[in-house]
């Protein structure tokens, strides 16, 4: 027997096996799952009243909430598209992606009307606007629409995500039903008794489900326990009054929550299982950091929005002899392939290159996670399907056991000399110096080497340090061509919606007279 691979599934399932179980937790509201699938129904239900076919596309510009995540099931439920948006894009790249999706729907938060202000009249498909104010208004007393999900097409787009754009305007990511269903097992699987029954969204649900949490979660009759926004001091609040056992980071909010004030405080914490860090490449050092100030096992993990996105985590393997030193170099890696995903790496001619941890290759990957391509650029998915396996764009080393480490996105490996150099790796230098908060290193110009790398850094508050006492520091850990020929100080570096820094920003005025520009 073959049924549709869809994650209105974990849905039904919560309803029927959880009916009474509080799932949902946002500030003082809460809904058990028989009440929140209700309301996702009730959502269905509006969208088709409001004439919305199976394909149209949804959006939702919102911080992290019940809405939004309702809006995960509600949408589906009406046969449609959703397109959550990054709160943090600029007006015209909102516009851009509404209007490229062809929007019909639009709910916004109503914290961010002036946003949409800016923009709304440059929209040309969306035919209906309506706050979040209004929305239980909208819901109310309105009778709930399930959709047949056995007559759903699981190869049918189900959610879709626009990334960053760089060099041209973003792209729209397709994640199809049964992407997302098997992501769900994938995750479930392959972090097996790591599993959370009470998760902190600390990661915004516009950026590919929060990796993942929004299925998982549901599947299992697990507890949503939402954050509007990253707030270091907020966060360690609802652990102890939630009894929240996992969550997620990216590296820069780690280092926040660290840094934090309320970390000195006393805080229940005894909850927490594990946490874990992706969206960019983490540090021993910071995992360590991590496991000592929140008594809990820490593991980095990575994916894209492409592969829906966690591929891989780095969990310590049962077999591995490792001495206890080395615990925290392994975990602060890309890690292993999850079930429903095969990763390699490959050198141009798509060998693969040596599992001996210094070969370096380009990721890539294929498996059911992986995106049906880019809304309406077959171009563009045809050249990152190229082969029947998904580029990454990543650059790696593969060790013996097969665990993964990230060294640079190919785009943002510095050239000088003829020397390659991996900004990351020059990132963690810097970043171990006692007052160094945040770090990014980046390419510039140079008359005699082409380019340079040039480290941007903020201080931690109270601590002080010289371009000079930082660059002699990471002389001490590299190798000297390695070693950035400048240091900038920066109050704050600029950051995406999910905490990761904008190496693009800070690179536009040292490239921006020059014909050459540096892309991410």
């Amino acid at each position: 027997m073959n049924l549709s691979l869809t994650p209105v599934r974990f849905l039904r399932r919560a309803m029927a096996e959880y009916p009474n179980k509080v799932g949902i937790i946002d500030g003082e509201k809460r809904f058990t799952y028989a009440e929140f699938g209700h309301r996702c129904g009730q959502l269905g239900s509006l969208l088709r009243e409001l004439g919305v076919q199976p394909g149209d596309r949804v959006a939702f510009l919102g911080l992290n909430s019940h809405h939004l995540l309702e809006a995960y099931y509600g949408v589906l439920e009406a046969g449609a598209v959703l397109l959550p948006l990054n709160v943090r894009l600029a007006p015209p790249e909102l516009s851009f992606i509404l209007n490229d999706a062809g929007a019909t729907v639009l709910f916004y938060d109503s914290e961010l009307k002036p946003l949409l202000e800016t923009f709304r009249k440059d929209l040309t498909t969306v035919r209906h606007v309506f706050s979040l104010e209004e929305y239980d208004g909208l819901l109310a007393a309105r009778e709930p629409y399930f959709i047949d999900w056995t007559q759903i097409d699981e190869n049918a787009v189900a959610e879709l995500f626009y990334t960053s754009g760089t060099t041209s305007n973003p792209k729209g990511v397709m994640l199809t039903h049964r992407n997302l269903y098997l992501h769900c097992f994938s995750l479930l699987t392959g972090v097996g008794n790591l599993v959370t029954m009470r998760e902190l969204h600390t990661i915004p649900l516009f950026h590919a489900n929060g990796w993942g949490r929004v299925q998982t979660l549901t599947c299992m009759g697990g507890v949503h326990v939402m954050m509007r926004r990253f707030d270091p001091a907020q966060v360690l609040a609802l652990v102890e009054r939630e009894r929240v056992e996992g969550f997620a980071m990216v590296p820069t909010m780690a280092i926040a929550l660290l840094n934090c004030p309320a970390m000195k405080a006393e805080h229940d914490l005894s909850s927490l299982k594990y946490v874990s860090i992706g969206g960019a490449a983490s540090s021993p050092e910071l995992v360590a950091q991590l496991e000592k100030a929140l008594g809990c096992a820490c593991y980095s993990g990575y994916g894209l929005t492409e592969t829906s996105p966690a591929m891989s985590m780095s969990l310590l393997k049962p077999s591995l002899s490792d001495p206890e030193e080395f615990r925290h170099t392994r975990q602060s890696m890309a890690g292993c392939a999850f079930p429903c995903t095969e990763i390699r790496v490959v050198d141009q001619d798509m060998n693969d290159v040596p599992c001996d941890g210094q070969s370096v290759g380009e990721v890539v990957t294929r498996g059911d996670v992986v995106m049906a391509g880019y809304w309406r650029q077959p171009e563009a998915t045809a050249e990152a399907l190229r082969g029947g396996w998904f580029h990454t764009g990543d650059l790696a080393v593969i060790d013996k056991d097969r665990y993964i480490l990230i060294v640079d996105r190919k785009k943002e490996i510095i050239v000088s000399g003829g020397e390659n150099i991996s900004s990351l790796e020059v990132e963690k230098a810097i970043l171990a110096h006692p007052a160094v908060y945040e770090a990014a290193v980046i390419p510039v110009p140079d008359a005699r080497w082409g380019e340079v790398a040039k480290g941007l850094v903020s201080l931690k508050s109270g601590q002080q340090a010289t371009e000079a006492e930082i660059i002699e520091f990471v002389r001490g850990r590299l190798a000297h061509y390695k070693v950035p020929k400048t240091i900038e100080f920066l109050a704050e570096l600029p950051k995406s919606g999910t905490g990761k820094i904008l190496k693009r920003v800070l690179r536009e005025k040292y490239w921006e007279h020059l014909s050459r520009r540096v892309g991410t």
